[in-house]
């Protein structure tokens, strides 16, 4: 089977359903690095439930769910145990109800609310057949859930008024707290059946085995007791040992080693490091473990900066009377190939080690994150190091509960960048965060933090943030994408037009975040007095003709240009008025623009008589045109509008002005 080519989605390998642990998703520009990676994602975007639906084995009351969730306006909410795949169920029931619209208001949506409140969340505000997924599990905290509770039970009466459809996954330790009304809409879940889950994973990646093969007791009893999550990595695994060409020909040999790295090497490692004591060779094996297949000198550059950041003091001899560097990686059990890169010859040996270090020596953690806050750019590292080292130290922190410190990592990278690129690696990072399933709400409730502050930020952590909001955020909570990205966009800063640009194209795609986007900056300006100018700019580049969605949204598009009218003419008017004469030009599906936008001017004499003068420049001297012929009915609006001003006027004994004398 080949990988679809996909340009703004990654298309890695994920699991068939997940259960407790870390758990990454990944959306946006980002894609290239994390299918060469084959990051292990659960995804929700519409080509991703796709994929999962392929690898899905349905659990124990799985139907019972989907036969209640089928009837407009349900809300079903699911009680199983971590590591049952109660996410992904979660995903599937939505994703079988059907074909969803991408978001376009002629679809359905289909989207993440947010376990925790947000105190700038747009209005919850469902359609006909819309889709929500709302995953409590995470919750540990008592008086967290009863709120989430409190939010959920409005929500539930919003999704039955308006005939969509919702999923909760419930958090498995809080059943003493559950709301009395929520038994009649729970369903429990029971656990699939391993085997199944591990089989079709391995025939989505075409793996040459029959039911024989798959008749070990060690096999079968690992199959029966392990989380979705680690019988996603096994399948994994043995993909990753047929893939190496190190571990035989067939599959038993690529099952015997898979099986080996779940079960076994975390004793190995253990034991190991019972022999290895001193500061030198575990800082070699970290360093191997951190940079595997990298090349051997920069590992040894990475090395020596570990030391140094532990604060080790270099030895007092030279270098030629001590232990030569390939003696060292011998002895470590970490080989060198023909091409110069390191690497352990048992597979997922560096992973046990990574995990080992982070869960066994917590005092060092910070400096493991300065570490590779700068061995991650030493020059000689590919773009595939660099990537391998950001998605390992992100598993790890992650892990262990530090999603802070990969946060400081995506500042101090970003803040380092130069001229108008983004480094990549702080992209990568804040996705990986964002993607997280316990702390993807950590991350965008910390890039809202950062956004709204008055401080400044710096153009490379803007553009990072802008690139994380507009893809993956963008992509699960577009709601929360707009809100952060109208904060950036109407910073100071030379990564504001980029944020300016990627909210205005969310927006453009999607006709409701185009009217959230509407009443926003409205809402800004009346808010902001001092900053209403950057708000007005963003609201009239957003008013624009070639940014409307199709069909246009004439009371939004009413209100907003109300609004810009109602400030003083600027040249800002002239490209909006502008678009939208091209527009009537080129489609006249669209000549209802032409009275919409002179009724929002309408009691403004000066907003009137600058679209006048607007339509005339536009027009030049093209009086048999189209253009012409679009300006004159423009014009003719105008006169209107003047004339029932100048009725009014009359009865108040006042002259009117014709648009004759403005021009």
């Amino acid at each position: 089977m080949t990988e679809r080519e996909r340009v703004t989605v990654n298309d890695p390998r994920g699991p068939v359903n997940n259960g407790a642990g870390s758990q990454y998703v990944y959306y946006g520009s980002g894609a290239d690095w994390m299918t060469r990676k084959r990051v292990e994602t659960l995804r929700i975007a519409r080509e991703d439930r796709a994929r999962l639906a392929d690898r899905f084995v349905p659990p124990v009351g799985y139907r019972i769910a989907a036969d209640r969730l089928e009837k407009p306006g349900t809300v079903v909410m699911l009680e199983a145990p971590p590591g049952s795949g109660r996410r992904a169920a979660a995903i599937m029931l939505l994703h079988e109800l059907g074909e969803d619209g991408g978001g376009d208001e002629q679809g359905v949506r289909f989207e993440e609310l947010p376990a925790a409140e947000d105190k700038d969340e747009p209005p919850f505000n469902p359609g006909e057949g819309d889709r929500f997924l709302l995953d409590l599990s995470g919750l540990t905290d008592e008086e967290a859930y009863v709120r989430a509770q409190r939010r959920l039970a409005v929500r539930r009466s919003q999704i039955q008024e308006a005939g969509a459809h919702m999923v909760v996954v419930l958090p498995a330790d809080m059943k003493h707290a559950h709301a009395p009304d929520f038994e009649p809409h729970t369903v429990t879940l029971g656990r699939p059946r391993g085997l199944a889950v591990v089989t079709r994973y391995l025939r989505m990646d075409w793996m040459p085995f029959g039911p024989a093969d798959l008749g070990s007791t060690e096999f079968r009893r690992l199959c029966e007791r392990s989380p979705m999550r680690e019988l996603a990595r096994l399948a994994g695994l043995v993909r990753t040992a047929r893939d190496s060409g190190r571990f035989g020909a067939d599959f038993a040999g690529w099952l015997d080693q898979a099986m080996h790295a779940i079960t076994d090497r975390a004793d190995e490692v253990a034991r190991q490091m019972a022999t290895v004591r001193t500061a030198p060779d575990r800082a070699l094996l970290l360093a191997a473990a951190m940079f595997e297949e990298a090349d051997a000198d920069s590992v040894y550059e990475a090395w020596h900066g570990l030391m140094r950041t532990v604060r080790h003091e270099e030895e007092a001899t030279c270098e030629l009377a001590r232990t030569d560097f390939g003696s060292r990686l011998a002895a470590l059990g970490i080989e060198r190939d023909a091409d110069g890169r390191l690497r352990f010859g048992r597979l997922a040996y560096a992973d046990a080690l990574r995990a080992y270090f982070w869960a066994n020596f917590p005092g060092v953690r910070d400096d493991l994150r300065d570490w590779i806050g700068s061995a991650s750019g030493l020059r000689g590292l590919t773009t595939d190091d660099r990537v391998n080292v950001v998605v390992r130290f992100s598993e790890r922190s992650l892990a262990v509960g530090r999603p802070d410190h990969l946060f400081d990592l995506v500042v101090r990278w970003a803040d380092s960048a130069t001229g108008t690129s983004c480094d990549p690696r702080a992209v990568s990072a804040l996705e990986l965060g964002l993607g997280h399933e316990r702390f993807g709400g950590w991350f965008r409730k910390r890039i809202y933090t950062c956004v709204r502050s008055p401080g400044p930020l710096s153009d490379g952590l803007a553009r990072a943030l802008t690139a994380g909001c507009a893809g993956s955020i963008g992509a699960t909570h577009p709601d929360q994408a707009v809100v952060r990205l109208h904060y950036l966009a109407v910073r100071k800063g030379e990564a504001t037009r980029e944020a300016r640009e990627a909210l205005l194209d969310l927006a453009g795609r999607d006709r409701r975040l185009y009217r959230l986007l509407i009443d926003r900056a409205r809402d800004r300006m009346r808010r902001e007095p001092h900053g209403a100018e950057s708000h007005l700019r963003l609201l009239t580049e957003l008013l624009r003709g070639d940014r409307a969605p199709d069909p246009p949204p004439w009371p939004e598009l009413f209100l907003g240009w109300g609004t810009v009218f109602s400030y003083p003419p600027t040249d800002l008017w002239n490209p909006l008025v502008s678009s939208w004469l091209n527009a009537v030009t080129a489609d006249s599906t669209r000549e209802m623009a032409l009275g919409v936008m002179v009724g929002a001017a309408r009691g403004r004499p000066a907003a009137l008589h600058r679209l006048y003068a607007i339509a005339c420049d536009w027009a030049g001297t093209a009086r048999h045109s189209s253009r012409a012929a679009v300006a004159a009915l423009f014009w003719q609006h105008i006169d209107h509008a003047q004339y029932a001003r100048s009725t009014s006027s009359k009865r108040a004994g006042a002259r009117p002005r014709t648009t004759e004398e403005t021009r």
